[in-house]
């Protein structure tokens, strides 16, 4: 047994971190691949406190669920990867500010 043994509130810490980093990112970063990785550390965030209150209440449930929540997240890093690629291509940047597709 440890002398401070790592609780359901360190988990929560930990996540809520994740989230303002991630949220920050999203915000601040015009970078489309930069906005892709700070969604996926929003995800991890969710995933983070999935498992710590499925361990805290004896479930499995939020295990399982995070285990969806990957598997959602890498789907959208795929299809979002791909359609960068495309516009890329296209237009020969990924600044989110810089791609107008509606514009001639």
């Amino acid at each position: 047994m440890s002398l401070y043994p790592i609780t359901t509130a360190h988990y929560v810490i930990l996540s809520g971190a994740l989230l303002l980093i991630g949220a920050a990112g999203l915000l601040m970063r015009r970078n489309i691949i930069v906005m892709l990785m700070a969604i996926e550390l929003i995800l991890n965030a969710v995933n983070i406190n999935l498992v710590a209150f499925s361990k805290h209440w004896q479930q499995v449930t939020g295990q399982v669920f995070a285990i969806f929540v990957i598997t959602v997240a890498v789907a959208e890093a795929a299809v979002g990867l791909g359609i960068l690629i495309a516009l890329f291509r296209h237009r020969g940047t990924v600044i989110a500010d810089e791609i107008d597709l509606l514009k001639w």
